[in-house]
């Protein structure tokens, strides 16, 4: 992941929880380490050890220290408001506690608003936009046109023209995993039974300790936002990001997280768990030749757990159909569409139809 250079701005600080949840030994305060000979967490300097969770627990050991951030808890959004006064012109407007930036509805200058105050953490970071609103409406119409069995009348509802740019909120974490696993490992062979060839399965239990190092785990920090769409137009290019400047948001409306960094990390270690599980049958598979794997049990310890908070960009849209509002975002980095298109009962009717159609006529062709 990137490195970000310092921010000058204190009240622009970027948090870090890195040097407060390394695993530190008790007695000595060194950093503890798996030692793969002992199957066991172990100091070198003093010989501490401690036991790793048990695969049977099968929950997550978190010990991550929130204490260096300013706030860590969620905020509600749409109950807490503020106003601000235009640079240009002197209007007053009333905004979302939450919106980070807007644009002056009085005389369409742009107005940068306060970035965080003392309830909430800054920006570590920003993702500036590459796609222009032009590209964003290309992207939408070709993703638009492949699916067939959307109505056309929800095709015309989808203006390109009415897409919005926006920064989103984003924590990204990175952690040191450790698991403790068992699972059982499956060899194929086949026999001959009543003259048929068959495959049986002998199964093996296995256990050990897996590692990885989990690199920008990413949650969206939006409570507004369809988190499905955004994230099925990921990835993001974190190696272009740029230290927060609230004039890289200028233009642009940008949106201050909802869900906080306890939340967020919560969510995360529920996806990190679901990356492990996969990962740990990958294992088993190669470390023990085998064909087959099932029943993978494990527990996990985190350590050298970082966050950061990034805002990234995307083109926001939505159209209504049949009383029902459908969100489309592009990624304002590579123009890739996450969203949903209603579908047409008549049009998928019509295909069943010619489905049909279709094998009766090859099959009397065939006769």
């Amino acid at each position: 992941m990137a490195e970000i250079d310092e921010i000058q701005y204190d009240e622009l600080k970027m948090e870090s929880t890195e040097a407060a949840t390394d695993k530190k030994c008790p007695n000595c305060g060194a950093t503890v380490m798996f030692d793969p000979a002992l199957g066991k967490m172990h100091c070198d300097y003093c010989g501490y050890t401690c036991d790793l969770p048990k695969p049977e627990d099968d929950h997550s050991i978190c010990e991550i220290d929130f204490e260096s951030a300013l706030q860590k808890e969620s905020f509600e959004w749409g109950a807490e408001k503020k106003s601000v006064e235009c640079k240009n012109c002197g209007a007053v407007s009333i905004y979302d506690a939450l919106e980070t930036s807007a644009v002056c509805p009085f005389c369409g200058s742009t107005n940068v608003m306060p970035a965080a105050n003392e309830n909430t953490i800054a920006p570590g970071a920003v993702c500036p936009f590459s796609v222009t609103k032009e590209r964003a409406g290309e992207s939408f119409t070709k993703w638009m046109k492949k699916k067939l069995f959307a109505p056309t009348k929800a095709k015309r509802n989808a203006r390109p023209e009415a897409f919005k740019g926006m920064y989103l909120p984003y924590w990204t974490y990175d952690a040191q995993t450790t698991s403790n696993f068992t699972a059982k490992a499956g060899y194929d062979r086949t026999v001959t039974r009543n003259g048929k060839r068959e495959t049986v399965t002998d199964w093996r239990s296995v256990s050990g300790v897996y590692q990885e190092f989990i690199d920008d785990e990413t949650v969206v920090a939006s409570k507004r936002q369809e988190n499905k769409f955004v994230k099925a137009c990921e990835p993001f290019d974190f190696t272009k990001m740029i230290s927060y400047n609230p004039q890289a948001l200028a233009g642009f409306a940008a949106e201050r997280y909802s869900i906080g960094l306890k939340e967020g990390w919560e969510i995360a270690q529920t996806t990190i768990h679901e990356k492990l599980n996969r990962h740990i049958e990958s294992y088993v598979k190669s470390h023990w030749r085998c064909d087959r794997v099932k029943g993978v049990r494990f527990s996990t310890l985190y350590s050298n757990i970082t966050y950061k908070y990034l805002l990234v960009p995307v083109w926001i849209s939505s159209f209504k159909y049949k009383e029902k509002i459908y969100q489309l975002v592009v990624n304002g980095q590579t123009g890739k569409v996450g969203g949903k298109a209603p579908v047409s009962f008549w049009k998928v009717m019509l295909a069943v139809i010619l489905g049909i159609g279709a094998i009766v006529g090859l099959v009397y062709l065939l006769r």
